[in-house]
Order: C-alpha cells, then sequence, then structure tokens
C-alpha cells in the first residue's frame, strides 16, 4: 500500500474518532494532529480502534493535509451486529483499510469549500457524492454534525454514519 493511501486511511480513523467537544478544544487549538485530536474527544474509540487494526496511525499522524470524514461511536453503532467485530480480525485487514481510506479526501477541504462542490475523490480511489440541504452538508448519506475541526495535519468533519465504499 502506498504512503498516500496509508495516511489516508489513518486520517479517517482519526476523524472517527474526534468528538463534539473534541472539535471545540481542536477548534481553539490546531496543534495537535488528526490522530490526538480524535484521541482527546474520547468518543471515537471504535475509529480510533479500527485505526491501529489497519496500521494506518503513522500515516495520519503525518504531514498530510488531509480531510477526514469521521464517523462517531453512534454511527458505528448502527452497522449490522458483528460488522465492526469482523472488519477488525487481522484477515479482513485490507477491507478494513478500504473502508477506512473511503473516509480520507487529500488535502484540506474546509466546509466552505465543499458546499460548493458535488464531489471529493477519496484516498481509497471512489468518488463521495456531496450535497446539501436545509442548511446541511452530506456526504453520501451522512451528515456532517460538526465541520472544521482544525488539525495541525488537515481537518476533521464529524459524520454520523460510516461511510462504505
Amino acid at each position: 500500500m502506498n504512503t498516500m493511501v496509508r495516511r489516508f486511511s489513518a486520517s479517517c480513523a482519526a476523524l472517527t474518532l474526534l468528538s463534539a467537544s473534541t472539535v471545540m478544544a481542536a477548534h481553539h487549538e490546531d496543534k495537535a494532529d488528526i490522530v490526538d485530536t480524535a484521541v482527546a474527544a474520547g468518543s471515537f474509540t471504535t475509529l480510533v480502534t479500527a485505526v491501529q487494526a489497519a496500521d494506518l496511525v503513522d500515516t495520519l499522524k503525518g504531514e498530510g493535509p488531509f480531510t477526514v470524514f469521521a464517523p462517531t461511536d453512534e454511527a458505528f453503532a448502527k452497522l449490522p451486529e458483528n460488522a465492526v467485530e469482523d472488519l477488525l480480525k487481522p484477515e479482513n485487514k485490507e477491507q478494513l483499510v478500504s473502508v477506512l481510506t473511503y473516509h480520507v479526501v487529500p488535502g484540506k477541504i474546509m466546509a466552505a469549500d465543499a458546499m460548493k462542490a458535488d464531489s471529493a475523490t477519496t484516498v481509497q480511489g471512489a468518488d463521495l457524492a456531496i450535497s446539501t440541504a436545509d442548511g446541511k452538508v452530506m456526504i453520501n448519506d451522512a451528515t456532517v454534525v460538526q465541520a472544521d475541526v482544525k488539525a495541525s495535519n488537515g481537518v476533521i468533519h464529524v459524520i454520523d454514519t460510516v461511510l462504505m465504499p
């Protein structure tokens, strides 16, 4: 796997770990990288666990910049029973990396810029659909519940649904 894909995958996982409180803390101090910002939030434990299982931590702590659409623990809880456990198994690492890198876009895309676009290509290689409805930004079927959480190596947008490639 190339370095860029690994970096994006880690960013994706870190984003999921970010909670609303972390979003506020990160907004005031963007010296922490994406992973540290997500860990500090405390509501992205599933995402952080997945990033660790996929060996993407070092990538997401890298130079970047990355845009991570981070699902919350509640978003992961919406998945079918045992889906997360299955993805975390060593024999499913390639699929886990694919899911995580599908949440990461190269570059730093702030919400105002995302609202002007209709799609973005992920590190995984597939496109995400971007739309705006009732003042909310949608990424595929996920709603951005907290935007523009700044980190030293990119930005996190917290989403309410896990994106599946």
